[in-house]
Protein backbone atom coordinates (compact mmCIF):
# COMPACT_ATOMS: atom_id res chain seq x y z
CA UNK A 1 0.00 0.00 0.00
CA UNK A 2 2.87 2.80 0.63
CA UNK A 3 3.97 1.91 -2.77
CA UNK A 4 1.32 2.78 -3.86
CA UNK A 5 0.56 6.09 -2.14
CA UNK A 6 4.58 7.06 -2.16
CA UNK A 7 4.62 8.86 -5.56
CA UNK A 8 1.63 11.29 -3.88
CA UNK A 9 3.52 11.38 -0.82
CA UNK A 10 6.67 12.95 -2.77
CA UNK A 11 4.64 15.34 -4.77
CA UNK A 12 3.29 16.49 -2.05
CA UNK A 13 6.42 16.99 -0.33
CA UNK A 14 8.14 18.44 -3.20
CA UNK A 15 5.55 20.65 -3.76
CA UNK A 16 6.05 21.88 0.09
CA UNK A 17 10.07 22.55 -0.82
CA UNK A 18 8.97 24.77 -3.56
CA UNK A 19 6.66 26.80 -1.81
CA UNK A 20 9.06 27.69 0.56
CA UNK A 21 11.48 28.20 -1.74
CA UNK A 22 9.46 30.37 -3.42
CA UNK A 23 8.42 32.27 -0.19
CA UNK A 24 12.17 32.18 1.18
CA UNK A 25 13.17 33.91 -3.05
CA UNK A 26 10.11 36.30 -2.17
CA UNK A 27 11.38 37.66 0.95
CA UNK A 28 14.98 37.93 -0.32
CA UNK A 29 13.47 39.99 -2.90
CA UNK A 30 11.76 42.24 -0.26
CA UNK A 31 14.65 42.58 1.59
CA UNK A 32 16.68 43.50 -1.34
CA UNK A 33 14.27 45.78 -2.57
CA UNK A 34 13.60 47.54 0.82
CA UNK A 35 17.24 48.07 1.60
CA UNK A 36 17.73 49.99 -1.89
CA UNK A 37 14.74 51.82 -0.80
CA UNK A 38 15.21 52.58 2.67
CA UNK A 39 19.09 53.97 1.65
CA UNK A 40 17.68 55.85 -1.47
CA UNK A 41 15.27 57.74 1.39
CA UNK A 42 18.04 58.09 3.96
CA UNK A 43 20.52 59.47 1.40
CA UNK A 44 17.66 61.75 0.32
CA UNK A 45 17.16 62.75 4.04
CA UNK A 46 20.84 63.58 4.27
CA UNK A 47 20.77 65.63 1.33
CA UNK A 48 18.05 67.88 2.23
CA UNK A 49 19.51 68.26 5.26
CA UNK A 50 22.86 69.51 4.48
CA UNK A 51 21.12 71.82 1.49
CA UNK A 52 18.87 72.73 4.51
CA UNK A 53 21.71 74.10 6.27
CA UNK A 54 23.47 75.30 3.04
CA UNK A 55 20.38 77.71 2.50
CA UNK A 56 20.31 78.86 5.80
CA UNK A 57 23.96 79.76 6.05
CA UNK A 58 23.98 81.16 2.53
CA UNK A 59 20.68 83.15 3.18
CA UNK A 60 22.25 84.59 6.69
CA UNK A 61 25.55 85.90 4.59
CA UNK A 62 23.12 87.02 1.86
CA UNK A 63 21.03 89.14 4.50
CA UNK A 64 24.66 90.41 6.06
CA UNK A 65 25.83 91.27 2.44
CA UNK A 66 23.05 92.95 1.22
CA UNK A 67 22.23 95.06 4.75
CA UNK A 68 25.94 96.08 5.16
CA UNK A 69 25.24 97.83 1.43
CA UNK A 70 21.74 99.01 1.23
CA UNK A 71 22.01 100.08 5.40
CA UNK A 72 19.04 97.82 6.69
CA UNK A 73 19.00 94.32 7.81
CA UNK A 74 15.54 94.20 8.20
CA UNK A 75 14.70 94.90 4.62
CA UNK A 76 17.23 92.83 3.42
CA UNK A 77 15.93 90.04 5.59
CA UNK A 78 12.95 90.75 3.88
CA UNK A 79 14.38 90.31 0.38
CA UNK A 80 16.02 87.43 0.71
CA UNK A 81 12.77 85.96 2.60
CA UNK A 82 10.79 86.73 -0.92
CA UNK A 83 13.72 84.98 -3.16
CA UNK A 84 13.08 82.09 -0.40
CA UNK A 85 9.11 82.38 -1.29
CA UNK A 86 9.73 82.29 -4.65
CA UNK A 87 11.95 79.15 -4.48
CA UNK A 88 8.83 77.32 -2.46
CA UNK A 89 6.65 78.84 -4.87
CA UNK A 90 8.57 76.98 -7.94
CA UNK A 91 8.98 73.61 -5.72
CA UNK A 92 5.47 73.45 -4.98
CA UNK A 93 5.12 73.94 -8.62
CA UNK A 94 7.09 71.49 -9.53
CA UNK A 95 6.32 68.85 -7.25
CA UNK A 96 4.56 66.29 -9.61
CA UNK A 97 7.88 66.15 -11.45
CA UNK A 98 10.01 66.40 -8.84
CA UNK A 99 8.80 63.57 -6.52
CA UNK A 100 6.17 61.70 -8.71
CA UNK A 101 9.13 60.72 -11.50
CA UNK A 102 11.62 60.62 -8.80
CA UNK A 103 9.18 57.91 -6.10
CA UNK A 104 6.99 56.09 -8.58
CA UNK A 105 10.26 53.93 -10.52
CA UNK A 106 11.48 53.67 -7.20
CA UNK A 107 8.32 51.70 -5.82
CA UNK A 108 7.64 49.63 -9.33
CA UNK A 109 10.82 48.11 -9.13
CA UNK A 110 10.69 47.45 -5.29
CA UNK A 111 7.21 45.48 -5.79
CA UNK A 112 7.86 44.54 -9.70
CA UNK A 113 11.45 43.77 -10.40
CA UNK A 114 11.78 40.70 -12.36
CA UNK A 115 16.06 40.80 -11.54
CA UNK A 116 15.94 41.39 -15.02
CA UNK A 117 19.37 43.37 -14.63
CA UNK A 118 20.76 40.25 -12.50
CA UNK A 119 19.94 37.76 -15.74
CA UNK A 120 21.81 40.39 -18.22
CA UNK A 121 25.16 39.59 -15.82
Amino acid sequence: MSNFTQPAEDLSHKAQEYIDLRLDDIKLHLAKGLSVSVSKLVGMILILGVATNLVLVLSFGIILLVGELIGSYAWSAIGVAALLAIAVWILIRKRESLFKDTFVPLFVNLLFNDDDDEKEK
